[in-house]
């Protein structure tokens, strides 16, 4: 089942429990397909850009929660981090920071990398590996602690 027919099932039980975060959840990632798929490419959605969709979703509202938070609004924050969670239910499964840690090291020692000067060549390697199921902070983070050791 495509990641649009999801949503829309989604939208339907949303709609009769009215679980207005969901919903409005589910519309923000229903808008960002339909935008994506009439910009103009003329090519089908992979589920790749379907994937990287979702998480710029959720990057944007983690983003706005945190500002939200250190700005002392918390009323603003919780609606930002309810909708995450909704949001999230369409990505793969996450993987821990210890699963992304075997794969930034087991990558390192393939492409013999050894210092900052291969970040850009390893973070490509395991981005495209990890894609959906490890968030890019986390993985930088990881390559940039494994290659200045």
């Amino acid at each position: 089942m495509s990641l649009q027919a999801k949503v829309m099932e989604q939208m339907k039980v949303a709609m009769k429990s009215k679980d207005t975060v969901a919903l409005e959840s589910l519309r923000a990632i229903k808008s960002a397909l339909l935008l994506e798929s009439t910009s103009g490419s003329g090519k089908e959605i992979s589920e790749e850009d379907e994937i990287r969709l979702v998480q710029k979703l959720v990057k944007q509202r983690k983003d706005s929660a945190a500002i939200f938070i250190e700005q002392g609004r918390k009323d603003l924050a919780d609606p930002e981090l309810a909708q995450v969670a909704v949001i999230e239910q369409f990505l793969p499964e996450q993987l821990t920071e210890e699963e992304v840690e075997k794969v930034v090291i087991q990558t390192i020692d393939a492409t013999g990398a050894s210092g900052m000067k291969d970040m850009g060549k390893v973070m490509g390697i395991v981005s495209k590996e990890l894609a959906g199921q490890a968030d890019g902070k986390l993985i930088s983070t990881i390559v940039k602690q494994k290659l200045s050791s």
